[in-house]
C-alpha cells in the first residue's frame, strides 16, 4: 500500500546527472537520520540506469571515453566535500576501477575484467565500462538508501507533465500511464534536435537523387555496418565523434593497427573499409590528450587565472567581459606553461640564458594593464626564434593563411601536423604546447566558475566566450586519447582517409547527382560521394529539440527558453532553459518560478559554460565538480522543502 505521506520525487533521466540527483537525495536521508521524511523517487529512464543512453554497457568496446580513468566521478569523492553529505558509496571510476581489478566488485563479465587488466589510472577506457561503472554505483546507492526511501526505476520516457492530481506534477509516460510527483528534477542529457536549414537541404537532397545523408546523432544510435565497403564516405566533423566513425568503420571492420620499429602505427587493412573524406572548418582534427599521470599537469599551477582572481569581480558586484577581464589572465598563465616548459627541456632552442628569459617574461606578465601582452612579446622576441614561439589564438588554426598546391601537399601537411601531435602526447610533461594546453584546461574550470550565473554580461558570453574562446579551447583541450591521433595517421599513410582542407565548401552538386567537398585553399582537387555523415551531436538547444517531453514543455509554457541580448541590442534565443540562480528550477512562460521544476545539466547551457563536461574527482565541488554540487543543492532544496511541509498543521498544507 502506497504511504500517502511520503514525499514523491521524479527524475527524468537516469543518466550520470540523474544518478548524481538521486544520489544526493539518498546522501540526504541518510544524514538526515530519523529526521528523514518518507521519499519515493520515480526515476525515469528507457535505458538502464546510471548509464542512460550514452553510457550503454552494450556499446562497442571501440568508442573510448577522452578522459583518463583517474579524472571521473558521479559522486563526491574529495576529502574535504565542502558542507555536502557523505557520499554512500564513495568511489570515483578509478577506485571502483582498482577494486574490480582486484576482485571485490562482484558480476563483472569477462570483457569487463579483461578490458580493467589493460588500464591504469593515465589510460582511457571504453565507454561501456564506465557505463559499468554508472550502473553498479545507481544499484550501490538504491541498496544503500534508508527504511522509508524507495527508488522505483520506470522504463518508459516521459513524454509530458501535467498539474493538478493529488500532487503538483502527473508525469505521463510513452505508454499512456502516469504517475504523482510533489517535484521533478529535468536530468535529460542529448536530445534528439531538428536539422538546421543547410542540414534539410542535404536531406532532401539525398532523398530526391537516391543518396544516403546521415544526421547528426549519438555514435552508438548509428548503423555504421551500413556503409559499403570502398566507397567514399563524407564525412563533417573533425571532433570526437569522428574518432567514433573512423575506428568502427576501420578496426571495428577486422582492420588492425600494430606499432612499427619507429613508434609509429602502421594499419593492415580488411578490405572491407569505406574511403574515409574528412572535413571541418580548421581541416584539421582535435588534438590528442597528453599522456600524463594527472588530469591537469603537475608542473601547470595557475598563477593569474586563480578562483580568486576571477572571482573577485563578483565578489565586487562587477560583471566582467571575457576578453577584457577573464581571457588576458588566462593567455598569461598559458603563455608561462609554455615558455617556462621550453626553458627545462628544450633551452637549446633559445638565444639567451633560460634564467633570464624568464625572469623577464615573468616581469612582463606581471604587469597591470594591456601592456603586459607588448612587454611579453618583446621578451619572447629577444629570447626565442620565430620557429621555437607560440601563438595561443592562432592554435585554433594551424594551417591558416597556407595554400596548397594539390591533394597531395596538403595531405602531407596534415600527416605532419598529426605526427607531431602525437609525438608531443607521448612526451606529455616534457612538450611545451601540450603544457600550455593544460593551463588552458585547467583554466577552463576556473572561468566556469566566473561565467556562470549571470557572471559576465550576454554579449560577451555569446560574442566572446561562446564565439571564439569555446572553439579554441575543445579543440586544443577536449581531444581524443593519443592513441587516436596516431592510429589516425595510420590511415592517412595507408589511404583510408583523406582530407579535404580548410574552410570547405560541403554540399549537393546537381550536375554529378553527388554530394561534393572542396576547399579554396588546396588547388585541384574536390571529392564526390554517395554518403554524407554528419560527424557531430545533435545540437544541444531546447528550442529546436524533437524530444516529446521538452516540446510538451515548451508549448504549454511550464519552461521557456532563455533569451539574452546580442551586442547589438537584438534579442537571442540561448541553447538552454531559463532558470533561477541555484537550486535551478524552470521559469514559466509568464516569468513565474516554478518551484519544484529543477533542471541539472545539458538544458542550463544558459547559465553554465561546458554543461557536458563530467564532475573530476578529486576537483572542488565549485569547480570541476560543479555538476555534483547541482545536484546537491536540488536535492536539499527537496528535502529541506518536504520537511518544512511535513511539520505544517493539515490546515496550512491545504490553504
Amino acid at each position: 500500500m502506497e504511504n500517502s505521506q511520503a514525499r514523491h520525487v521524479a527524475v527524468i533521466g537516469g543518466g550520470p546527472r540523474g544518478t548524481s540527483v538521486v544520489e544526493r537525495l539518498v546522501a540526504g536521508q541518510l544524514a538526515a537520520g530519523s529526521a528523514a521524511v518518507d521519499l519515493v523517487i520515480h526515476v525515469v529512464e528507457p535505458f538502464e540506469p546510471g548509464p542512460g543512453h550514452i553510457w550503454r554497457t552494450d556499446q562497442s568496446r571501440l568508442f573510448l571515453m577522452n578522459t583518463p580513468s583517474l579524472y571521473p566521478t558521479v559522486v563526491p569523492v574529495h576529502s574535504d566535500r565542502e558542507g555536502v553529505a557523505e557520499a554512500p558509496v564513495a568511489l570515483s571510476f578509478d577506485d571502483w576501477r582498482r577494486q574490480a581489478g582486484d576482485g571485490a566488485i562482484p558480476g563483472m563479465s569477462p570483457e569487463d575484467l579483461a578490458e580493467i587488466k589493460g588500464l591504469t589510472s593515465r589510460d582511457f577506457p571504453s565507454r561501456a565500462l564506465y557505463g559499468r561503472y554508472l550502473a553498479w554505483m545507481f544499484a550501490a546507492v538504491v541498496r544503500r538508501a534508508p527504511s522509508g526511501t524507495s527508488v522505483l526505476h520506470h522504463r518508459r520516457e516521459a513524454v509530458s507533465l501535467e498539474s493538478g492530481g493529488r500532487r503538483r506534477w502527473g508525469v505521463v509516460l510513452d505508454d499512456g500511464s502516469r504517475f504523482d510527483a510533489d517535484d521533478v528534477v529535468l536530468a535529460l542529457g542529448h536530445l534528439a534536435a531538428t536539422l538546421t536549414p543547410e542540414q534539410e537541404k542535404l536531406q532532401d537532397a539525398a532523398a530526391r537523387h537516391g543518396l544516403q545523408y546521415w544526421p547528426p546523432a549519438v555514435p552508438v544510435d548509428v548503423a555504421w555496418h551500413r556503409l559499403p565497403a570502398g566507397k567514399a564516405v563524407l564525412v563533417r566533423g573533425l571532433g570526437l565523434n569522428f574518432f567514433d566513425a573512423m575506428i568502427q568503420l576501420t578496426e571495428g571492420r577486422g582492420g588492425r593497427f600494430a606499432v612499427q620499429e619507429d613508434g609509429r602505427f602502421a594499419y593492415r587493412a580488411s578490405g572491407r573499409e569505406p574511403r574515409l573524406v574528412a572535413a571541418s572548418r580548421r581541416g584539421v582534427p582535435y588534438r590528442a590528450k597528453a599522456s600524463l599521470e594527472s588530469y591537469i599537469p603537475r608542473s601547470v599551477v595557475l598563477r593569474y587565472c586563480t578562483s580568486e582572481r576571477v572571482l573577485a569581480f563578483r565578489a565586487a558586484g562587477v560583471q566582467p567581459g571575457f576578453d577584457h577581464d577573464l581571457w588576458p589572465l588566462l593567455h598569461r598563465d598559458t603563455l608561462w606553461a609554455y615558455y617556462s616548459t621550453l626553458c627545462r627541456y628544450e633551452p637549446h632552442a633559445l638565444t639567451r640564458q633560460p634564467d633570464r628569459f624568464l625572469r623577464e617574461l615573468g616581469a612582463a606578465l606581471d604587469l597591470e594593464g594591456p601592456e603586459w601582452e607588448a612587454a611579453a612579446a618583446t621578451a619572447v622576441g629577444a629570447a626565442v626564434p620565430a620557429a621555437s614561439r607560440v601563438d595561443v589564438e592562432g592554435l585554433a588554426h594551424p594551417l591558416a593563411g597556407r595554400r596548397f598546391a594539390d591533394g597531395d601537399e596538403f595531405t602531407e601537411a596534415v600527416l605532419a601536423h598529426l605526427e607531431a601531435d602525437a609525438a608531443g602526447s607521448a612526451r606529455g610533461e616534457e612538450d611545451p604546447l601540450k603544457m600550455a594546453i593544460g593551463a588552458m584546461n585547467a583554466g577552463r574550470s576556473v572561468i566556469k566558475q566566473a561565467v556562470a550565473d549571470g557572471g559576465i554580461s550576454d554579449a560577451s558570453w555569446d560574442a566572446e566566450l561562446r564565439g571564439w574562446f569555446e572553439p579554441l579551447v575543445e579543440g586544443l583541450a577536449s581531444g581524443p586519447p593519443p592513441a587516436r591521433i596516431a592510429q589516425l595517421a595510420a590511415l592517412v599513410r595507408a589511404g583510408i582517409v583523406r582530407f579535404v582542407g580548410p574552410s570547405p565548401s560541403l554540399g549537393f552538386d546537381p550536375d554529378e547527382g553527388l554530394f561534393r567537398a572542396a576547399s579554396p585553399w588546396v588547388s585541384g582537387e574536390s571529392f564526390t560521394a554517395r554518403y554524407f555523415v554528419e560527424a557531430m551531436m545533435p545540437a544541444n538547444r531546447v528550442a529546436t529539440s524533437l524530444s516529446p517531453l521538452m516540446r510538451n514543455l515548451l508549448e504549454r509554457g511550464l519552461v521557456r527558453p532563455r533569451t539574452v541580448m546580442a551586442e547589438d541590442g537584438v534579442p537571442v534565443i540561448s541553447a538552454g532553459l531559463d532558470v533561477t540562480a541555484p537550486p535551478y528550477r524552470a521559469v514559466h512562460s509568464s516569468g513565474r518560478v516554478q518551484d519544484s521544476l529543477f533542471v541539472i545539466g545539458l538544458q542550463l547551457a544558459s547559465v553554465q559554460w561546458g554543461t557536458a563536461i563530467a564532475a573530476e574527482a578529486g576537483a572542488p565541488l565549485g569547480a570541476g565538480g560543479r555538476t555534483l554540487l547541482d545536484a546537491d543543492a536540488i536535492a536539499t532544496r527537496i528535502l529541506t522543502t518536504a520537511t518544512t511541509e511535513q511539520q505544517r498543521p493539515p490546515a496550512a498544507i491545504h490553504a
